[in-house]
């Protein structure tokens, strides 16, 4: 699918680039978005930093199960390349 993440990696705070399969590339703020039970951990900056790309989803997720569909983060990132 299009929408796989293939690479991110942290620019600042909760700013994130990147990489799409289709190519896509840019920044993402994601700081509006940690939101309700799962993400509230994700508030402190050490603990949003251990987020990963789940090679079977193609998504960032976290230490605490938290995700994002890589559709949510497509329609949002702020294209760059």
């Amino acid at each position: 699918m299009d929408y796989d993440v293939l690479e991110a990696t942290q620019i600042s705070g909760f700013t994130l680039r990147i990489k799409f399969r289709d190519g896509t590339q840019g920044e993402i703020d994601l700081e509006p978005e940690l939101v309700g039970p799962i993400f509230e951990p994700l508030k402190d900056p050490s603990r949003f930093k251990l987020f990963r790309v789940d090679p079977e989803l193609h998504t960032l997720v976290w230490y605490n199960g938290a995700d994002l569909a890589p559709e949510f983060l497509y329609e949002r990132v702020r294209v760059t390349a």
